[in-house]
């Protein structure tokens, strides 16, 4: 982080002179940094592109409300000064301010992980808060009253891969190869039913779910919150926890179960319920495509982009993979 970025954060957030600030986790959409001051610890992001809008940043206060009333950890936001919570900065950049919580990656060989994701997966639907509705009071699905996101229910075109599978980039072969199978996966995708959707994270993979100081499940990076079925939010989760590099059908099951049992309302029971795994885990990697093959984007940009294509092109679900885990849930 520049001397002017953290000097400009200091005079917005109100810190000691003495603020030290050092590097954590980068995510797709921002970097996080430490910061150290007065005593205590934070975590301060910076958002890489434009700001979230702020009906989506209130939706994403009160959700975080009702999951830490219902038990679910998560860093609390803090206000700037003046009491925004989102905060432009100098060189485009935008700053979010939260509790700095020491997280390390959950064990996911552990026998009682998947029992505890799914239980924390129905403990966040149970409190979800109805999404915003139309005059009329019909559904729209989105906290700001937008239609939900294509991202999570449209795939993208056949066209829309060629300049990434012609680039001659070292991974341009092996996406090649998986491509083949795309039209098969893609067969039932499509948007779900407005009268399921639910306010859900929609990001609850193994990067933004880790483990407290004792041990506990904490939920972090809310950017992506929206609405979504809370049948496909499970079906993403089960791949997101246990299918690198090929599913484990037993942790799913279990995982699935304790989702049950703990009164989790979403249910997988066809096809189209793994529109929104399919769908986002496609889009993401045809936009680190994107980034990996653009001369203008900063190097750090491209080199992330690079490590997350390896990654995706690894863990991308196989049609008969789908098929497994649909006869293992409807067991």
């Amino acid at each position: 982080m520049t001397e002017e970025l953290v000097a400009y954060a200091r005079e917005a957030f109100g810190w000691d002179d003495d603020a030290v600030v050092s590097p954590g986790r980068r995510g797709a959409l921002g970097q996080v940094w430490r910061v150290d001051t007065g005593g205590v610890s934070y975590a301060l992001k910076e958002i890489f592109g434009g700001p979230p809008p702020e009906a989506l940043v209130e939706a994403e206060l009160t959700f975080a409300r009702r999951a830490a009333g219902a038990g679910v950890r998560l860093p609390a936001g803090h206000p700037a000064r003046d009491g925004r919570h989102v905060v432009e900065a100098p060189g485009g950049a935008w700053l979010r301010l939260y509790d700095w919580i020491d997280l390390r990656p959950v064990d996911l060989a552990a026998p009682a992980t998947p029992g505890e994701l799914g239980a924390l997966l129905a403990r966040l639907h149970r409190c979800a808060p109805a999404t915003a509705t139309e005059p009329t009071g019909a559904p729209t699905g989105a906290p700001t009253g937008e239609p939900p996101a294509a991202w999570y229910h449209r795939a993208p075109a056949p066209h829309e891969w060629e300049r990434a599978a012609a680039s001659g980039a070292a991974w341009a072969a092996r996406l090649g190869e998986r491509l083949a199978t795309v039209p098969e996966l893609c067969a039932a995708v499509g948007p779900a039913d407005p009268a399921e959707l639910i306010v859900c994270h929609r990001d609850l993979h193994p990067e933004n779910v880790l483990a407290g100081p004792g041990g506990e499940l904490v939920v972090v990076d809310w950017d992506q919150l929206g609405p979504a079925a809370p049948g496909r939010e499970l079906a993403r989760a089960l791949f997101d926890w246990f299918c690198d590099p090929v599913p484990e059908l037993g942790a799913m099951r279990v995982m699935y179960e304790a989702y049950v049992r703990a009164g989790g309302p979403g249910r997988i029971t066809e096809p189209a319920d793994f529109s929104m795994l399919v769908a986002s885990r496609l889009n993401f990697l045809l936009a680190q495509t994107r980034v990996a093959l653009d001369p203008r984007a900063e190097r750090r940009h491209r080199e992330w982009a690079e490590r997350e294509i390896d990654e995706a092109l690894r863990i991308m679900p196989t049609p008969r993979a789908l098929a497994e885990v649909l006869e293992l849930v409807r067991r």
